[in-house]
Protein backbone atom coordinates (compact mmCIF):
# COMPACT_ATOMS: atom_id res chain seq x y z
CA UNK A 1 0.00 0.00 0.00
CA UNK A 2 1.09 3.67 -1.10
CA UNK A 3 2.12 5.90 2.01
CA UNK A 4 -1.50 6.88 3.47
CA UNK A 5 -0.56 10.38 4.34
CA UNK A 6 0.93 10.72 0.41
CA UNK A 7 -2.13 9.17 -0.72
CA UNK A 8 -4.42 12.01 1.36
CA UNK A 9 -1.91 14.86 0.19
CA UNK A 10 -1.04 15.53 3.61
CA UNK A 11 2.01 15.66 5.67
CA UNK A 12 2.71 13.30 8.68
CA UNK A 13 2.76 16.45 10.73
CA UNK A 14 -1.04 17.32 9.51
CA UNK A 15 -3.50 17.56 12.62
CA UNK A 16 -6.39 15.59 12.73
CA UNK A 17 -8.66 18.20 11.42
CA UNK A 18 -6.64 18.68 8.21
CA UNK A 19 -6.48 14.80 7.96
CA UNK A 20 -10.08 14.88 7.83
CA UNK A 21 -10.19 17.82 5.44
CA UNK A 22 -7.92 16.27 2.60
CA UNK A 23 -9.89 13.09 2.96
CA UNK A 24 -13.42 14.70 2.75
CA UNK A 25 -12.11 16.91 -0.18
CA UNK A 26 -10.77 13.80 -2.14
CA UNK A 27 -13.81 11.96 -1.53
CA UNK A 28 -15.91 14.51 -2.96
CA UNK A 29 -13.65 14.54 -6.14
CA UNK A 30 -13.76 10.52 -6.94
CA UNK A 31 -16.90 9.55 -5.87
CA UNK A 32 -17.93 7.05 -8.33
CA UNK A 33 -21.32 8.53 -9.18
CA UNK A 34 -19.25 11.95 -10.66
CA UNK A 35 -18.64 9.78 -13.33
CA UNK A 36 -21.73 7.83 -14.13
CA UNK A 37 -21.39 9.26 -18.37
CA UNK A 38 -17.85 6.72 -18.06
CA UNK A 39 -17.99 3.46 -17.07
CA UNK A 40 -13.96 2.88 -17.14
CA UNK A 41 -13.61 6.42 -15.22
CA UNK A 42 -16.19 5.12 -12.84
CA UNK A 43 -14.26 2.10 -12.15
CA UNK A 44 -11.42 4.16 -11.66
CA UNK A 45 -13.13 6.12 -9.26
CA UNK A 46 -14.08 3.24 -7.09
CA UNK A 47 -10.39 1.93 -7.23
CA UNK A 48 -8.84 5.32 -5.89
CA UNK A 49 -11.97 5.88 -3.28
CA UNK A 50 -10.80 2.13 -1.96
CA UNK A 51 -7.26 3.43 -1.76
CA UNK A 52 -8.49 6.82 -0.23
CA UNK A 53 -10.39 5.09 2.44
CA UNK A 54 -7.50 2.82 3.68
CA UNK A 55 -5.37 5.40 3.90
CA UNK A 56 -7.69 7.40 6.20
CA UNK A 57 -8.44 4.44 8.10
CA UNK A 58 -4.66 3.42 8.48
CA UNK A 59 -3.89 6.93 9.96
CA UNK A 60 -6.95 7.12 12.22
CA UNK A 61 -5.93 3.71 13.31
CA UNK A 62 -2.40 4.80 13.63
CA UNK A 63 -2.94 7.81 15.97
CA UNK A 64 -5.72 6.04 17.43
CA UNK A 65 -3.15 3.52 18.84
CA UNK A 66 -0.93 6.02 20.23
CA UNK A 67 -3.70 7.83 22.33
CA UNK A 68 -6.46 5.15 22.99
CA UNK A 69 -7.34 4.91 26.25
CA UNK A 70 -10.57 2.99 25.46
CA UNK A 71 -14.02 4.52 24.98
CA UNK A 72 -17.82 2.82 25.08
CA UNK A 73 -21.27 3.61 24.08
CA UNK A 74 -23.78 5.41 26.07
CA UNK A 75 -26.38 7.66 24.50
CA UNK A 76 -29.38 6.39 22.73
CA UNK A 77 -27.72 5.78 19.05
CA UNK A 78 -24.75 4.82 19.90
CA UNK A 79 -23.32 7.69 17.06
CA UNK A 80 -21.63 10.10 19.01
CA UNK A 81 -19.70 7.72 20.47
CA UNK A 82 -16.64 6.36 19.28
CA UNK A 83 -14.65 2.70 18.99
CA UNK A 84 -10.79 2.13 18.41
CA UNK A 85 -11.66 -0.38 15.60
CA UNK A 86 -13.99 1.89 13.94
CA UNK A 87 -13.26 3.28 10.44
CA UNK A 88 -16.00 5.34 10.80
CA UNK A 89 -15.40 7.99 13.79
CA UNK A 90 -15.24 10.83 11.65
CA UNK A 91 -18.67 10.21 10.80
CA UNK A 92 -19.70 9.38 14.46
CA UNK A 93 -18.98 13.06 15.06
CA UNK A 94 -20.57 14.29 12.42
CA UNK A 95 -23.74 12.96 13.38
CA UNK A 96 -23.50 13.92 16.85
CA UNK A 97 -22.75 17.55 15.88
CA UNK A 98 -25.71 17.19 13.68
CA UNK A 99 -23.78 17.81 10.38
CA UNK A 100 -25.71 14.70 8.68
CA UNK A 101 -25.17 15.96 4.87
CA UNK A 102 -21.56 15.73 5.26
CA UNK A 103 -22.26 12.25 7.10
CA UNK A 104 -23.51 11.36 4.08
CA UNK A 105 -21.16 12.47 1.63
CA UNK A 106 -18.40 10.46 3.25
CA UNK A 107 -20.68 7.56 3.47
CA UNK A 108 -21.45 7.67 0.00
CA UNK A 109 -17.91 7.68 -0.99
CA UNK A 110 -17.13 4.40 0.09
CA UNK A 111 -17.85 1.78 -2.60
CA UNK A 112 -20.42 -1.07 -1.89
CA UNK A 113 -17.64 -3.73 -1.19
CA UNK A 114 -16.16 -1.86 2.17
CA UNK A 115 -19.83 -0.77 3.46
CA UNK A 116 -20.31 -2.89 6.39
CA UNK A 117 -22.47 -3.28 8.97
CA UNK A 118 -21.41 -0.17 10.80
CA UNK A 119 -22.06 1.61 7.60
CA UNK A 120 -25.31 0.28 7.52
CA UNK A 121 -26.03 1.15 10.78
CA UNK A 122 -24.42 4.63 10.85
CA UNK A 123 -26.39 5.58 7.23
CA UNK A 124 -29.82 4.28 8.57
CA UNK A 125 -28.75 7.25 11.17
CA UNK A 126 -28.40 9.66 8.78
CA UNK A 127 -31.16 8.34 6.67
CA UNK A 128 -33.93 8.49 9.43
CA UNK A 129 -32.72 12.06 10.43
CA UNK A 130 -33.12 13.62 7.23
CA UNK A 131 -36.24 12.38 6.79
CA UNK A 132 -36.01 9.00 4.83
CA UNK A 133 -37.71 6.79 6.85
CA UNK A 134 -38.58 3.82 4.99
CA UNK A 135 -35.04 3.79 3.34
CA UNK A 136 -33.36 4.24 6.79
CA UNK A 137 -35.52 1.50 8.13
CA UNK A 138 -34.22 -0.85 5.08
CA UNK A 139 -30.36 -0.01 6.23
CA UNK A 140 -30.54 -1.01 9.56
CA UNK A 141 -32.33 -4.19 9.05
CA UNK A 142 -28.94 -5.06 6.84
CA UNK A 143 -26.76 -4.14 9.79
CA UNK A 144 -28.22 -6.35 12.01
CA UNK A 145 -28.68 -8.58 9.67
CA UNK A 146 -24.69 -8.17 9.10
CA UNK A 147 -24.05 -8.56 12.71
CA UNK A 148 -27.08 -10.01 14.58
CA UNK A 149 -24.92 -9.74 17.90
CA UNK A 150 -24.19 -5.82 17.72
CA UNK A 151 -26.75 -4.55 20.89
CA UNK A 152 -26.26 -1.11 19.58
CA UNK A 153 -27.22 -2.08 16.29
CA UNK A 154 -30.72 -4.28 17.57
CA UNK A 155 -31.35 -0.77 19.53
CA UNK A 156 -31.73 1.56 16.88
CA UNK A 157 -33.93 -1.35 14.92
CA UNK A 158 -35.60 -1.31 18.16
CA UNK A 159 -36.34 2.57 17.96
CA UNK A 160 -37.19 2.89 14.48
CA UNK A 161 -39.85 -0.34 14.70
CA UNK A 162 -41.51 1.95 17.94
CA UNK A 163 -41.20 5.01 15.34
CA UNK A 164 -43.20 3.13 12.85
CA UNK A 165 -46.09 3.19 15.29
CA UNK A 166 -46.20 6.05 16.26
CA UNK A 167 -43.28 6.51 19.10
CA UNK A 168 -40.66 9.11 18.72
CA UNK A 169 -37.20 7.72 19.22
CA UNK A 170 -36.19 10.95 20.74
CA UNK A 171 -38.81 11.17 23.65
CA UNK A 172 -42.40 13.20 23.22
CA UNK A 173 -44.29 10.49 22.04
CA UNK A 174 -45.61 11.58 18.67
CA UNK A 175 -43.70 10.61 15.04
CA UNK A 176 -41.04 13.12 14.79
CA UNK A 177 -41.34 15.08 10.98
CA UNK A 178 -38.43 15.98 9.39
CA UNK A 179 -37.69 17.96 6.31
CA UNK A 180 -40.62 16.99 3.57
CA UNK A 181 -41.72 13.80 5.29
CA UNK A 182 -44.72 12.70 6.08
CA UNK A 183 -46.21 11.88 9.32
CA UNK A 184 -48.87 9.23 9.83
CA UNK A 185 -50.89 12.67 11.17
CA UNK A 186 -50.20 13.92 7.61
CA UNK A 187 -51.89 10.59 5.97
CA UNK A 188 -53.96 10.29 8.29
CA UNK A 189 -55.07 14.19 7.84
CA UNK A 190 -55.41 13.81 4.09
CA UNK A 191 -57.58 10.71 4.24
CA UNK A 192 -60.35 12.72 6.57
CA UNK A 193 -60.32 15.57 3.98
CA UNK A 194 -60.27 13.03 0.65
CA UNK A 195 -63.26 11.27 3.02
CA UNK A 196 -65.20 14.64 3.61
CA UNK A 197 -64.41 15.35 -0.23
CA UNK A 198 -66.13 12.33 -1.34
CA UNK A 199 -68.97 12.61 1.15
CA UNK A 200 -69.80 16.17 -0.20
CA UNK A 201 -69.85 15.12 -3.49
Amino acid sequence: MKDPYEVLGVGRDATDEQIKSAYREKARKFHPDNFNDNPAAAEMATEKMQEINEAYDTIIKRRKNKTSSGSGYSNNWGAGNERADSGFNDVRRLISSGRFEEAQEILDGVPPEGRNAEWYFLNSIVLYRRGWFDAAFTSINNAVRMDPSNAEYRAALNRMQQSRHGYNPYGGGTYQQTGAACTPCDCCAGLMCADMCCRCM
